[in-house]
């Protein structure tokens, strides 16, 4: 990693070609992903099986789609028990978290004559899509965690899974277990584009679902954008990223372990770190030069450091906050001092880590928030993935006469200024007769 000093033309145009790298989508990619949602559109299990014949398993059939019992079953044998330790505790805490941010329905009768309110309701059916991670070796259970447990808790009586299968045609067992544990009604053997294309327009044997969540590469994102309107969606989420604010109380070996913990993501994942303090910013830059080596993924983690990896050493926290605010990153970590008192004047973050012993993976797997982020400076206008998103709000309205007759004519004004005489013609007609 490069030590600059902000601000100065180096460090902005670093800074410039980090917060620019937005995700980028081929116009080949979008011919063949459209391609794909066309053919699952139109020909259904048939196009599902052919491509996950092609890509994923070679023995795939219409009838080995969905997940048996006997499979499920057949899973939680293989698990050990420090595996269902670790998965009873994030489920637990991710629940619990969920669960604060569960909406209610409300009527409000403060005016006289009207009653106005809003009802909450869950949609029908939700589909969880969780990568298939290196064939199936790092099976991504946290995604399962955090897409499905929401969706569960917001009441969504369908919530289904989708994730391609080993060439075995076999789903990894910690998967299983982890559906079956946050209640996943029915998994199904398929990804990529065809799995986005099957949950958002419904085949055969798959029941569309109303809204798809959940990480993937770029073809699983960019189906994610094409179908949305058709489904909600979380969001188009890019590379991971990571920003650290450090001052001198900092631990250099927890900070350059935290910048890695996201530079082994992705050749396009970026790791920056913010510090007043020189002396800290050298030894960070050390302490990472010796632990990428340490790492299984070393060479993905030079790629990502190489290009959008940067230690900026400013002249005091203020500029640091200042520059946080308007990267708007993922993950913010403070290794500061006084990691509280900086949280009020943090706007733009996805989540924000507090203190030495707050890294990122806490967030990843255990703490209980979502950790589907946004990414790329959304965090300016988005916020992470959470019950909201399987909901939805209906207004109530009702007038009595009296108040309909109080506030008319100011309607019948509105609506003529706009030019919408129907509108107003709507009042006019409902208005008592003038003697």
């Amino acid at each position: 990693m490069k030590i600059f000093h902000y601000p100065s033309a180096t460090a902005d145009k670093k800074m410039k070609s980090i917060v620019g790298r937005a995700i980028d989508f081929r116009k080949a990619d979008v011919r063949a992903v459209t391609r794909m949602l066309d053919d699952v559109k139109k020909n259904g299990d048939t196009a599902v099986v052919t491509y996950g014949r092609q890509f994923d398993c070679p023995a795939l059939t219409a009838d080995t789609l969905h997940v048996t019992p006997e499979e499920i079953a057949s899973a939680k044998k293989k698990v050990d028990q420090t595996f269902i330790r670790a998965l009873d505790r994030a489920a637990t805490q991710v629940e619990q978290f969920h669960r604060q941010q569960l909406p209610k329905s409300w009527i409000d009768t403060r005016r006289p004559g009207t009653l106005l309110g809003q009802m909450v309701h869950p949609v029908d059916a939700a589909g969880i899509y969780v990568p298939g991670a290196r064939g199936g070796d790092t099976p991504l259970v946290s995604s399962v965690l955090m897409g499905a447990i929401p969706a569960k808790i917001a009441g969504v009586s369908r919530v289904v899974m989708a994730t391609p299968p080993m060439p075995s045609g076999e789903i990894s067992p910690y998967l299983l277990v982890a559906a079956e544990k946050v209640g996943v009604d029915a998994v199904y053997k398929m990804g990529s584009a065809w799995a986005i294309g099957a949950l958002a327009y419904g085949t055969g044997t798959i029941l569309p679902v109303n809204v798809i969540v959940g990480p993937g590469n770029i073809y699983v994102t960019l189906a994610k954008k094409i179908v949305s309107g058709t489904v909600g969606i979380d969001m188009i989420a890019g590379p991971s990223e990571i920003l650290i604010l450090a001052d001198d109380t900092a631990i250099p070996a927890f900070t350059a372990a935290d910048l890695l913990s996201q530079a082994e993501h992705d050749p396009l994942a970026s790791a920056v770190l913010i510090t007043p303090s020189l002396k800290l910013a050298r030894r960070v830059k050390a302490e990472v030069e010796n632990q990428v080596a340490l790492l299984s993924r070393s060479d993905i983690a030079k790629k990502s450091l190489g290009a959008f990896g940067a230690i900026m050493v400013v002249d005091d926290l203020e500029t640091a906050i200042a520059l946080a605010n308007q990267i708007a990153p993922e993950h913010l970590e403070l290794q500061v001092a006084d990691p509280m008192a900086l949280v009020p004047r943090l706007r733009n973050a996805g989540a924000v880590f507090l203190g030495n012993y707050t890294p990122e993976p806490v967030g990843d797997y255990v703490a209980g928030p979502n950790h589907v982020l946004p990414t790329a400076g959304t965090a300016r206008f988005s916020s992470a993935l959470s019950v909201d998103h399987f909901i939805k709000k209906t207004s109530l309205l009702r007038y009595s006469e009296e108040a309909f007759i109080e506030e008319s004519q100011d309607i019948m004004t509105l609506a003529t200024v706009e030019g919408l005489t129907g509108h107003a013609n709507a009042i006019r007609v409902r208005l008592p007769e003038k003697n």
